[in-house]
């Protein structure tokens, strides 16, 4: 397995594992980062999925009155998990969910106030995760956003 500066342990040696494989080491580098953003959110007691819902529903319009649909759309999550983390955001106090006024199958999602607070505080603590462990790629690291969103683009 390659080291952050590229190299492969010797125990990776050792134990032939598939260093040169990109999947293996996405599904490395993934968990690595997501155990990293879940003790960040730990404070506000959010799972990543819940950050993800939260900062989803801000970025089309957390303000208004949103499809949930939209929010499992953009966020590239299934409708039915999108709609149980609503529902648990809204037992939190998070978001409000109500019938669209025009659309009587859509649901409409929309931040509470507190939802907004929450979501500011459990950005910033995200996004210093993301600039440190990703401060390991360097100049590189505009190359890798770019390589990654390619891959669920194509």
């Amino acid at each position: 397995m390659p080291t952050r500066d590229g190299e492969v342990t010797k125990a990776a040696q050792e134990l032939n594992l598939p260093a040169d494989s990109p999947g293996f080491t996405l599904w490395r580098v993934s968990n690595a980062w997501q155990r990293a953003v879940r003790g960040a959110l730990q404070p506000w007691g959010l799972t990543h999925a819940q950050a993800v819902v939260l900062a989803t529903i801000d970025w089309i319009g957390g303000g208004g009155r949103v499809k949930q649909y939209e929010v499992a759309e953009l966020a590239g999550m299934d409708p039915m998990t999108t709609s149980q983390v609503v529902r648990a955001l809204e037992e939190k106090g998070l978001v409000k969910r109500a019938r669209h006024p025009e659309d009587a199958r859509a649901v409409t999602v929309g931040l509470t106030p507190n939802g907004k607070k929450t979501l500011a505080k459990a950005t910033k603590a995200v996004q210093g995760i993301d600039q440190q462990f990703f401060e390991a790629a360097g100049r590189h690291q505009k190359g890798l956003v770019a390589g990654l969103a390619a891959l669920v683009q194509g």
